[in-house]
This record gives structure tokens, C-alpha cells and sequence, in this order.
């Protein structure tokens, strides 16, 4: 498999759930050694599903194996004194520290960024919380708890999702987590780059509810330029017109021609070239103010076709798109050409399952799925090795519930080899 970009950066990993696993899952894609470090037990999604009918082990369902592709797994007990220990051998070795506890549980186990700092200068120590670090900023909510749907709310974004301002509607993914992880492997990127060209770490930390604000940029000039909240527009835009979703015999497009050029063009299509001269709608101020009617004409045109018979028409004059679900996504041409979803081994399944691909695309060093996910303590042996242990001290570790790693002959199951055991 072709070198990453991050090929020299390694990892440790102490994340759970999802929005720390996808922002080490970005780095892991790009090249970095990811060494996730689980308690005993492991990270709770690993349990969580969906399984495959076909799954006989169920080591770790679809949810975990999506955003923990191509990492390693050691299991230690932070809890004891010895599992810190092996920890703290392991800070030397590493450029980069990701987690995503809540304030203060790093500084009770001994483990926070000054202790880390005294021992490694160079580490990159980066944190996700719901409401940020006071490092970086102590917000009144510091020690608050926060999942994604709160993150989405008090961020903004569900101020303007919905069809009404009386039904606020959450965003399907879970953006409230895969923000701040994509902001955090940004951050993550320049202060490595920055350790690199100065021998100096640094904290930094990405607060939930602040990455949702940020996408929420235009909220936020919206009521400073003009002292007006927004607020839900259904699936338009209160700035540009068209823009919208319109419906069709067996589905919903997508079209955006707010441009009054791009707004002529679509009308030429429709067969109706006149309303691109009409006055009424000639400029997007018009049409913004006419929104509705617009969306009448629009939608008049597009009832009595298909998804397919609509796309035919617009694609390639003006922006427009058919409403996909899982299954023509995976069904279309564009995915299979960019390389979208891969097909990764799942230990205990006959056959590979699907996930989504990496979005970045690189020419000299192209992202990837370096592999699947690993099994709870698939590499304790080989990590705490590496650390400087001999193999009568990691089984002792083992043996004592320290650490934790599968047997041979369970190894050996998960990769298809149970009958060489």
C-alpha cells in the first residue's frame, strides 16, 4: 500500500465513541500509526453494532469498524499504578496524544499535558470536550457533559434546520462529533508541523459546541449585519433563490441556479425561456422575494418527471443532483470512480462489508483504509515490546489484568486461520 503524507507521525490514541476515533481515523487514513489505547473491555461502541447476520464473533460491530479502521489496539488499566507506568513509557515514543475525557479525568489518573510535556517537549497533546479545556478558554459549562444533539443546539445549526421555526430537526449525522474531530486533525497537523520546526509541543483542544458554531458561520454575520435571528428555511435558502429540494414522480432533486445567469440557463431547460427575462425574477433579489412562486414554476416542471428524467435535463447546465439514499449512493458510478466505499475484512464474516472511504485525495501520497479494525488488545504484545518490555513482563502484565491481548488461537479465528490452529 502506497506511504501516507503523515507516514512519520505516531499516535497515541485514548478516544471513545465517535468523535475522537474519527479525528484519529483521519490521521490513521493519511498514514499515521495509531496506537489506540482501550480500558479493559474496550471502547463501549465496540458493542454497540449494527453486527452482520454473518458476524459468529462479534469483536466489534459496523459503528466501530467504520471510524477505527486501520489502527492498533492496546488494552491497558490506567486505573493501576502499572498501567500508567506502561503508559508513560509509551509518551516517549509518540508525537501526537488525542483524547477526548471530560475536564480533569487525564490530571486525577496523573496523566494530564504537564506531566506528558515534562516527559515528551515535543508531544502534541489534543483534547475534544463539549465546552473546551480551560487552557484555552474556561467556559461556564467546562465541566458539563455533552453528546451530539447538545452540541447541535446550543451550537446553532438546529436554529435553522427544519421546516418551521416551531420544529427544530437535528442533522442526521452526528456533526455535533465529526466536526470538532475534523477541526482537531486539522490543529493536529499544523502544531506537528510547528513541534517539528521548533522542537516545542502544545496543547490544543476543539470544543464540540464551538466547531458546530463555526459551521454556523452565516448566522452569525446574519444578526450582526442586520439585527435579524435567523431561522429554520426548510431546505432553502433565505439568501439565494433557487436552492432548494423539488419533487419528481419517484423521488426529490436538488437544484441551485441563484446566479441570474445560471437562473436564465434553467429556465431554457424547463422550456421556459421566457421567465428568465421576466422582471419579476430576473435578479436573485427578485427571486429571493418571490421565493415561493419560484419554487411553484420550479417544482410544476419537475412533479411530472423522474429523478433520472430531471438530472438528464440540468446536469451540466445548472447545479442539480438527484436525493440519494444509502442504496444508489452505493449504486453510483461517481462513488465507485473516487473510491467512496471500500470493502474492508471483518473478523468473523465470510465476506468483506462496506465503509466509506477517505475524502481527501492525494496524488503523491493518497489517503487510505490501511486495514481493518483491530481486536481489543490485538497489539498489547507488540506495543509494550516495542516500549521496552520483555515477554515475561507483558504476560505478567497480562496475567494480572494490567493489560489484556487475545490468545493465539483467538487471533487466529478473527483472521480466518482457525483451522491451523
Amino acid at each position: 500500500m502506497t506511504v501516507g503524507c503523515l507516514v512519520d507521525l505516531t499516535v497515541l490514541d485514548l478516544t471513545q465513541g465517535l468523535a475522537g476515533p474519527y479525528c484519529t481515523m483521519l490521521l490513521a487514513d493519511l498514514g499515521a500509526r495509531v496506537i489506540k489505547v482501550e480500558p479493559p473491555g474496550g471502547d463501549g461502541t465496540r458493542r454497540t453494532g449494527p453486527f452482520a447476520p454473518d458476524d459468529r464473533l462479534r469483536a466489534f460491530g459496523g459503528y466501530f469498524q467504520s471510524v477505527n479502521r486501520g489502527k492498533e489496539s492496546v488494552v491497558l488499566d490506567l486505573q493501576r499504578p502499572q498501567g500508567r507506568e506502561a503508559f508513560l513509557r509509551l509518551v516517549p515514543r509518540v508525537q501526537v496524544l488525542v483524547e477526548n475525557f471530560r475536564v480533569g479525568v487525564m490530571e486525577r489518573l496523573g496523566l494530564g499535558y504537564e506531566t506528558l510535556r515534562a516527559i515528551n517537549p515535543r508531544l502534541v497533546y489534543a483534547a475534544i470536550r463539549g465546552f473546551g479545556d480551560p487552557r484555552t478558554g474556561e467556559s461556564p459549562y467546562v465541566r458539563w457533559p455533552a453528546y451530539d444533539v447538545v452540541a447541535q443546539a446550543m451550537g446553532g445549526i438546529m436554529s435553522i434546520t427544519g421546516p418551521d421555526p416551531n420544529t427544530p430537526v437535528k442533522v442526521g449525522p452526528g456533526v455535533g462529533d465529526i466536526l470538532p474531530a475534523m477541526f482537531l486533525a486539522l490543529g493536529i497537523v499544523g502544531a506537528s508541523r510547528y513541534a517539528e520546526r521548533t522542537g516545542r509541543g502544545q496543547f490544543l483542544d476543539v470544543a464540540m459546541y464551538d466547531a458546530v458554531l463555526a459551521v454556523c458561520e452565516r448566522i452569525v454575520y446574519q444578526y450582526s449585519y442586520t439585527g435579524q435571528v435567523p431561522g429554520p428555511e426548510g431546505n432553502g435558502h433565505p439568501l439565494l433563490c433557487p436552492f432548494d429540494l423539488f419533487p419528481t414522480r419517484d423521488g426529490w432533486v436538488a437544484i441551485a441556479a441563484p446566479w441570474d445567469h445560471l437562473w436564465r440557463k434553467l429556465c431554457a431547460a424547463m422550456g421556459r425561456p421566457e421567465l428568465g427575462e421576466d422582471p419579476r425574477f430576473v435578479t436573485n433579489e427578485e427571486r429571493v422575494r418571490r421565493a415561493p412562486e419560484v419554487r411553484r414554476l420550479i417544482a410544476d416542471w419537475t412533479s411530472v418527471r423522474t429523478k433520472a428524467e430531471v438530472v438528464a435535463a440540468l446536469g451540466g447546465v445548472v447545479p442539480c443532483g438527484p436525493l440519494n439514499d444509502a442504496r444508489e449512493i452505493l449504486q453510483d458510478p461517481h462513488v465507485a470512480a473516487r473510491g467512496m466505499v471500500i470493502p474492508v475484512e471483518h473478523p468473523g464474516c465470510a465476506e468483506p462489508k462496506a465503509i466509506a472511504g477517505p475524502p481527501i485525495k492525494l496524488t503523491e501520497t493518497p489517503a487510505a483504509v490501511r486495514g481493518r479494525a483491530p481486536l481489543l488488545g490485538e497489539h498489547t504484545r507488540r506495543v509494550l515490546a516495542e516500549a521496552g518490555y520483555g515477554p515475561a513482563e507483558v504476560e505478567g502484565l497480562i496475567q494480572t489484568g494490567v493489560a489484556f491481548a487475545p490468545t493465539e488461537a483467538e487471533s487466529k479465528e478473527a483472521n480466518g486461520e482457525a483451522e491451523k490452529v
